[in-house]
């Protein structure tokens, strides 16, 4: 059985950055793209960022666009999915989820596969 495990939250300063990972383990999985959720306390999950396997093409929220970057590393035997985030607000502040889909779509019901998440907490 797949799983994924994100890693590199924690706490930061406004204007900090921090690298999140997302690395998959336990087989193979039949994966389009793979994408990173946020849910801050009494909100929805919400899409951070994707992207595709092939062609690696990337798709970002209008919030962090600019500020964040979802890069991939499929090397042979390991697949991990990095968030580099930049520029941090405390509005950024959430658990942080990666997630793999099997189509083209930002809504988090669309994912099957998800991570633990990782705790985010941007200081003002």
């Amino acid at each position: 059985q797949v799983q994924l495990v994100e890693s590199g939250g924690g706490l930061v300063q406004a204007g900090g950055s921090l690298r999140l990972s997302c690395a998959a383990s336990g087989g193979t999985f039949s994966s389009y793209a793979m994408g990173w959720f946020r849910q801050a306390p009494g909100k929805e999950r919400e899409f951070v960022a994707a992207i595709m396997w092939s062609g690696g093409i990337t798709s970002y929220a209008d919030s962090v666009k600019g500020r964040f970057t979802i890069s991939r590393d499929n090397a042979k035997n390991t697949v991990t999915v990095y968030l580099q985030m930049n520029s941090l607000k405390p509005e950024d502040t959430a658990v942080y989820y990666c997630a793999s889909t099997t189509a083209a779509t930002r809504r988090a019901d669309g994912y099957n596969v998800w991570g633990q998440g990782t705790q985010v907490t941007v200081s003002s």
